[in-house]
C-alpha cells in the first residue's frame, strides 16, 4: 500500500481506491475469492506469496472492509476471508479489467474468458450510465468536482456546474 499519497489525491477515489486494493498481489487474492477460494493455504498455493506477505495483504483487505475473517475450525483455530458486500461490488471492476486486457490479444491467444453460464457464449463487458443505458468511455463523460471537493480539485476538474475545467 502507497504510504505517501500527494495533498491532491487524497479525496481522488481512483488513488483511495488503489490504495486499499491497487497492489498486484491484492487483485490476485480478490480474484481468487471470486472463483470461491477463502483460505490461506489456498490464497498461498494458487498465487505462490509468502506467508507474510498474503498476511499483511488478507489484513489490509479485512481493515478496508473488502474482506471478513472467520474462524471455521477451532482446534487448531483457521480463518477464512470471505467476501464482504463491499467486496463483491469490486467484482464488475475485475471484469472489466480482464476484458481490457483480453481486447488486446488475439481469440486463439485468451488464457481466461468471460461466458455467459448457461450459453456459454463469449460476452463483452462494457460500463455503463445506470439511468441511459448509455456508454461512458466516450468523450461525451468527464470528471467534474463533486460536493466534497478541496480547492486542489476543484482547479483541476471545475465546480459543480458540471464543466470540466479542462477538456
Amino acid at each position: 500500500m502507497a504510504t505517501k499519497i500527494r495533498l491532491e489525491d487524497r479525496e481522488c477515489p481512483l488513488s483511495t481506491t488503489l490504495g486499499i486494493v491497487g497492489e498486484w498481489w491484492t487483485v490476485l487474492i480478490l480474484h481468487d475469492c471470486f472463483d470461491g477460494y477463502s483460505r490461506f493455504d489456498e490464497f498461498r498455493a494458487n498465487i505462490g506469496l509468502s506467508s507474510s506477505m498474503l498476511t499483511s495483504r488478507l489484513k489490509t483487505l479485512v481493515e478496508g472492509g473488502i474482506l471478513e475473517r472467520r474462524r471455521y475450525q477451532e482446534n487448531p483455530v483457521r480463518h477464512e476471508y470471505v467476501l464482504t458486500e463491499l467486496g463483491r461490488s469490486l467484482r464488475p471492476v475485475l471484469v472489466v479489467m480482464a476484458a481490457w486486457r483480453n481486447a488486446q490479444l488475439a481469440p486463439d491467444e485468451r488464457s481466461m474468458i468471460l461466458v455467459d453460464e448457461q450459453t456459454r457464449r463469449e460476452v463483452e463487458p462494457v460500463v455503463v450510465d445506470a439511468d441511459t443505458g448509455e456508454r461512458v468511455d466516450g468523450a461525451g463523460f468527464v470528471y467534474t468536482a463533486g460536493p466534497a471537493a478541496g480547492p486542489e480539485t476543484r482547479e483541476r476538474y471545475g465546480d459543480s456546474d458540471g464543466r470540466a475545467a479542462r477538456t
